[in-house]
Order: C-alpha cells, then structure tokens, then sequence
C-alpha cells in the first residue's frame, strides 16, 4: 500500500503496482489487464494524474469540479448535525445515573468536551494530510502498511456491521410517539417501528434525491442549535427567577449539600459507561473527513468547520446541561428514562410545551440520522470502488439516482435489524454503546500511530527513526503533540475499563451481560482478520494469483483505487 500522505508532501503519487502479498512474484505475473482503460465497477477507468496542488499548501485529488458540492455551511452541518442528534436530549439521565451525582456528572461533560476537542484536533490534522472520501480507514492504512490490506478488511467490517444509526433510530421512535402522546410512555415495539420508518425515509431521500437531502440535513443543524440556545437561555432565566420561567419550588441541584450526594456508587465501570455517553454526545468531529473529496477546498475548509462546530456545540452543551438541572430535580432525571427535555419544557410551562419539545428533538434526532446515512453511506461506497468487499460493482455504483443507493442500503439494512432485534429494555444503551467501543478502538489505533509520527528522534531507537522518517508527514496543520497524548490515553482508557465488572448491586444492562457490546466489537475485528486471510491469503494461493492496487479515474472523472487480481505465470 503506497504512502499517500508522504507521497502528497512530495507533490507527486507513483502508482502501486507491487504486489499486495507475495512481493517476490511481481516480475512473474501476467499483466495483459494493465492498458490504460479497463473495465472495473461496471465503469471506465484510466490511469491518470491524481493530485493538485490547493490554496493552503496541502496536496488533494483531482477530483472534478462538479463532484465537490460541500462548503463551509456543509461541512460545518455534516459535523452538526452528527455531533447534536439525540445525545444532550436522550443521555443525561444515564449520565446523572452513571455518575451518581450532579457535580461528578457535570465533571464528566467537560470531561468529554476535552476528549472531544483532542479528537477534532487530530481529525483535522489527518484531514488536512489525506483530504480524500473514507475518514479513518485512509488514515489506518497510511499509518500500519502492513500487512498489506488487513486494516482496510478489518475497517470495513466495523463500516458495514455496526449499526451507526440504530440509537438515534430507537430515540427518534420515542420522541415521536411521546409527542403524540405525552401522558403515556409508548411501547417499545410501536417505537422501533417509528423508528425504521424514520431511517427508511432518509434512505429514500439521500438515496434518490441527493440535494433536496442536503438542503434538509443543512436546515435541521441550523435548527436545533437555535433549539438547544433557546433551552439553555430558558434554564439560565428560571435560575434568574425570570418572569415566565419562575418555577415555585425549584431543585436544589446546584446546593452544595446536595450536589455531591451519590458519587460513584455504581463504582469504576458506571462511571467508563457514563463517560462512553458523554463522549457519545460529542462524536462527529471526524464526520465531514469522511466526505472531503467532495468539498470544496477541502483543506481551508476542515480546518474552519470543526473547530466552528465543535467549539460551538462544546459551549451550548455545557449550557443545556445546566438548564435541564436548574428546571428538573436529580431525581425525577434519573427516572424519567430519556425524556429529560420535554420533562425540562413541561416544568416550565405545561403538557403542551412538553409534546411541543418532543417534536423538536424528534425532527433533531431525524437531522443526525441523515448526517450518519449520508456519510457512512459514502464509507461503504469507497469500499466498494476500491475492490474491498463483495459485490464491489453493486456498492461503487451511483446509478440510477447519481447517489450511493447500495450503500445506503446496506446501512440501512443493519440499522434497521439492530432496532428491531435488541431486547427493548436494553435497547437504546446496548446499541449505543455497540457505536462507541468501535470508535474508542480505532481512535486509539489512530491516535497511536499519529503520535508515534509526531514523536522526536530523542525517544525512538535507531531502528524506528527510519520507520518513522518514512511516512514523510507534512500535512497542512499540526496538532500539538501533548494533545494527540492525551487523545490516545484517553481511548486507551475507554477500550480498557469496560471490562472490569460492575460494582455489586449495579447492573449495566437489564438483560444482557455487562461486557456483551465489548464482545460484539473485538468479535467484528477479529471477522475482519479473518476476511482479510481469506481474501488475500487463501484464495490467491488456492488461485495462482496476486491482488495488486492500482490507482484509476471514473468515466466521471474521479479517482480512485482498485484491488484486481494477477495472474501468477
């Protein structure tokens, strides 16, 4: 697998033509498949020129004009609308649970708001050097090349197994039929089915009509964070006693007394799965990497729309969190289940504010499942365009709506099968977490290999220097190296901590074991080891052939990469 990023920095990209496995047949292969147009994803391909040079430095793909659709507004919606979906309305009363107390839960929010803001450092600092469609797995394969292709199967399994979207699906079900019926908790069957029509309808749309979903997802992101303001400057002027927004017995959660109480009584592994939530909340600082090869100045633009965005939602969090609890006293959080903000609302000014609240984070939950469908859908594709997964033709096409329907589909698919199958008691905090061990395992692989480049010589043996020195990594914008540290140690931490067992008397789940999503995810990596030597071990040798990358354009224009088969002569 070529160095793309120290490739970039030298202005120029060779294509790969060595084997992927078994570089020792390479001048023994029949190569009558590699004339300058082939026949691969039931399109045209060339080889061709890849990169330009942009304004800020930074090296991207030749990619047409007409194919880069996202601005500053776009990408800072992508990030919006994935990071404010269902999280600050739906978590914080398994957060306060979690944690047991409100100062430790509201500790817990900055905790994550860090670990966030680390995350978006790196992101960019990855986006800016590899401004191209995939996210992390272009960031995987760059840092560990060998052996050749394993990460790439092993990220694809997360792509395609991991219902992205199930949670938010579970909550959109909930909000809906509370606002219809705010008096009565819904049923949780009515509420999957509300939620597999939800994300059956952001199948159709992203799926057949690409830029009236745009305009939709950039509309809602606009939408709720004038929502979350509003909440927060409602729970700021009730502690202000505000005319209006007075309330005649307020909590006493901000009581020092009180404000303690609780602490850590669901020990260690309550809290990991406390802040496993609040991190939740904040994933999506890496959302628009994952479409920057159709972004506009791809790298001016990452590095304004995340640190916009993630500062943005960073400030609002910490606000909403101290609305709810000036309005909602601990106790009735923690049992209300994950309606916190129409209770919020309902305090406030009655049944009907709160039926009206459920319909904004319903419609907000519904902007954060476009974001996700939107641009996993487009993981999924680049999979497929470049050979990875079965069926690659079916996943790399945009016919017939020029969208990636199969990939979508695919999503939707798994999202869908998770909602509907999941015990109803565990549903929402099983599948949640089932989204945020993966992320923590690959953050950490990411992170990791990041700050083994940015390490000095000073603390590396002779033998890794020239490792390191030969990813040649001069990206746009530098992350400082005490924050990629601390990114790393902090999913180090999140993948670790889970399996320690719950305090006694404490249960993570209802009906499935504590460790059950942690299985789940080591369970997906170790299928995609297995893939992988299947793919390109048993069967090249059972075939008498090698798999070897070559770098191609779309009749359309776009570059891209594939993965074809040689013949061993």
């Amino acid at each position: 697998m070529a160095s793309t990023a120290g490739t970039s920095a030298a202005g120029s990209r060779a294509p790969e033509r060595e084997p992927l496995l078994g570089g020792s047949v390479v001048d023994n292969v029949d190569d009558s498949a590699s004339d300058a147009s082939k026949n691969y994803a039931s399109v045209d391909v060339r080889a061709a020129p890849l990169l330009d040079q942009d304004d800020e430095g930074g090296i991207v793909e030749d990619v047409p004009d007409h194919k880069r659709q996202l601005g500053l507004g776009s990408a800072a919606s992508l990030i919006f609308n994935r990071v404010i979906g269902t999280g600050i309305f739906a978590t914080p009363s398994v957060i306060l649970r979690s944690s047991g107390s409100v100062g430790l839960s509201l500790i817990m929010w900055l905790l994550g708001a860090t670990v966030a803001l680390c995350g978006t450092a790196v992101y960019i600092e990855l986006g800016t050097g590899l401004p191209r469609n995939g996210g992390e797995k272009n960031y995987l394969e760059f840092i560990y090349k060998r052996p050749k292709l394993l990460v790439t199967c092993i990220y694809a399994m997360y792509a395609v197994l991991t219902g992205w979207q199930a949670a938010s699906c579970s909550v959109f079900g909930e909000y809906a039929l509370h606002a219809l019926n705010p008096s009565e908790p819904p049923s949780p069957n009515t509420a999957r089915f509300a939620g597999v029509l939800c994300i059956t309808a952001a199948l159709l749309l992203h799926g057949t009509m690409l830029k009236a979903g745009l305009h939709l997802q950039n509309a809602l992101g606009l939408f709720k964070l004038l929502v979350l303001v509003g909440i927060a400057f409602s729970g700021l002027a009730s502690l202000l006693k505000v005319k209006g927004f007075r309330l005649e017995n307020p909590p006493r959660n901000f009581e020092w007394d009180t404000m303690w109480e609780g602490t850590l009584t669901g020990g260690v592994n309550a809290f990991v799965t406390g802040l496993f939530n609040v991190i939740w909340c904040f994933i999506g600082y890496s959302n628009a990497n994952y479409a920057l090869a159709e972004v506009r100045d791809p790298v001016r633009t990452i590095k304004r729309a995340a640190p916009l965005a993630m500062l943005s939602v960073t400030l609002v969090y910490l606000l909403v969190n101290v609305a709810y609890l000036a309005v909602v006293d601990k106790e009735e959080i923690i049992g209300s289940g994950r309606i916190v903000a129409a209770l919020h609302f309902g305090k406030l000014w009655g049944v009907g504010a709160e039926r009206v609240v459920s319909v904004i984070v319903a419609l907000s939950t519904l902007g954060n499942i476009l974001a996700v469908l939107f641009t996993h859908g487009r993981v999924v594709q680049e999979l497929g365009r470049e050979g990875v997964l079965p069926f690659s033709s079916l996943f790399a096409s945009n016919k017939p709506f020029n969208a990636p329907f199969a990939g979508l589909f695919e999503q939707w698919l798994v999202t869908s099968g998770l909602v509907l199958l999941v015990p109803p008691g565990d549903a929402y905090l099983f599948m949640l977490n089932l989204s945020s061990y993966p992320l923590a395992l690959i953050n950490m692989f990411v992170s990791g290999g990041l700050l083994f480049i940015h390490l000095p010589d000073t603390f590396l043996p002779k033998r890794l220097r020239a490792l390191r020195a030969s990813y040649d990594w001069h990206p746009p914008f530098r992350a400082w190296t005490p924050i990629v540290l601390f990114f790393f140690l902090s999913n180090i931490f999140l993948v670790a901590v889970p399996l320690v067992p719950p305090a006694r008397g404490y249960r993570v789940y209802e009906y499935l074991p504590y460790w059950l999503h942690v299985l789940v995810a080591w369970l997906i990596s170790f299928g995609g080891v297995a893939y992988w030597y299947v793919w390109c071990v048993w069967l090249p040798r059972r075939g008498g052939y090698v798999l070897v990358r070559d770098w191609v354009r779309d009749d359309d224009g776009t570059p891209r990469r594939v993965v074809r088969k040689v013949k061993v002569t």
